[in-house]
């Protein structure tokens, strides 16, 4: 009877069994007994795994591509791109509007003018000349900040976009800030619990909304909090310059309006990225190490269903430029969406042509601000 046993590994020559090591540094593992009855007895041997393998080996990660002088890099070459496209949009506006049936001259002097105020009318505003002669003389003045003055006044074509674009912003932003305060958070619930009546609420209310005209929304919002109960204004904008509060109170209906479906396609998208994120193996790795739910959740699943979902952000800001345009006219707001509008009706040739260069810039903008944020949020995605 053993009253001892030993564990030891050799890498010679047994006596007992004659097999040896291998070369390459494999060894042996024998169980033996130690006590007074078998000192030294060999019981049985296995084979032991390689020396280069007893000891786990973890390759180092590579580095994360990119840094934030390589981000400054990408956002001034978005920026460098950025004339060229101007320079394509600025020469197929002023040939859209050039090939315009209709002169402007018939709606400013009316049916009574004579040729010669139509003669004169031309000469000042440069209608007569051939359209390379027209383009290229607005070209040299919109490099130098000039991009003309009203065709019905002298306000110039910057001084009224400046005018209106805040309104548009300001709702266009209210009613993004109401569609991620919503439908992120909702997404991210459903996602979380498929299958279950809050993900089959979600995904039916996420369906309504996004087939909910803007306008509609927002006349039915008005008519309870400012035609019954005059809670909030229906009309009017109120500069954040003058007052914070009055500002919040004037566009939040029409931010509320916007933002439906932009928090159902946030909902929609949101759910559709946890749930596929879900479904990875470090999500079951995760897991499987013994991580919280809400560790696993905010640190893993979230972290990488952001870029889909930033996606979805700025395609929404871009549709919500357009949502106000409409809005804008049910809320009685004299934003960026009106002058675009009213220049149709009038054709206000200078006011139009600024209101697409302003409308470029302005999306263009939105779509590099979603660039830097995939670095951001994923910075495997910044550039090498």
């Amino acid at each position: 009877m053993c009253s001892r046993w030993c564990i030891s590994r050799s890498t010679t020559w047994s006596s007992t069994t004659r097999t040896s090591s291998r070369a390459c540094g494999w060894g042996a593992t024998s169980i033996r007994c130690c006590g007074r009855f078998g000192s030294g007895r060999m019981v049985r041997r296995s084979p032991a795994l390689p020396a280069s393998s007893a000891r786990p080996h973890h390759e180092p990660q590579p580095p994360i591509p990119g840094s934030d002088r390589e981000m400054l890099k990408l956002l001034a070459a978005r920026i460098v791109g950025l004339a060229p496209l101007l320079l394509i949009v600025s020469f197929l506006t002023f040939l859209m509007l050039h090939l315009v049936p209709g002169d402007i001259r018939d709606i400013i002097l009316g049916v009574d003018a004579t040729p010669e105020q139509y003669e004169e009318l031309g000469e000042k505003l440069g209608l007569d000349d051939p359209f390379v002669v027209q383009y290229g003389r607005w070209l040299f003045k919109a490099v130098q900040g000039d991009l003309g003055t009203s065709a019905y006044n002298s306000q110039t074509v910057v001084d009224a976009v400046l005018d209106t674009l805040p309104v548009t912003l300001s709702l266009t932003f209210g009613g993004m800030l109401v569609g991620i305060v919503i439908g992120v958070p909702a997404g991210v619930y459903a996602g979380l619990h498929r299958g279950g009546l809050v993900d089959r609420v979600a995904v039916l209310a996420a369906t309504v909304g996004q087939a909910l005209p803007n306008f509609w929304v927002a006349i039915i919002l008005v008519i309870p909090f400012a035609l019954w109960w005059q809670l909030l204004p229906a009309t009017g904008f109120t500069p954040p310059t003058e007052s914070v509060t009055e500002w919040l109170r004037s566009i939040a209906l029409a931010s509320v309006a916007l933002g439906t479906s932009a928090s159902a396609a946030l909902a929609r998208q949101t759910r559709g990225a946890v749930i596929d994120v879900l479904g990875t193996d470090y999500i079951r790795t995760a897991r499987a190490k013994g991580l919280s739910e809400r560790t696993v959740t905010f640190r893993h699943a979230l972290k990488n269903a952001a870029v889909p979902i930033v996606t979805t952000i700025g395609f929404q800001v871009n549709g919500l430029l357009g949502g106000a345009l409409i809005v804008e006219q049910v809320f009685g707001l004299n934003g960026f969406g009106s002058l675009a509008i009213d220049s149709v009706r009038t054709q206000n040739i200078p006011i139009m042509q600024g209101v697409v260069m302003m409308g470029t810039l302005v999306i263009v903008g939105v779509n590099i601000a979603v660039d830097i944020a995939y670095g951001y949020v994923n910075p495997r995605m910044r550039p090498a």
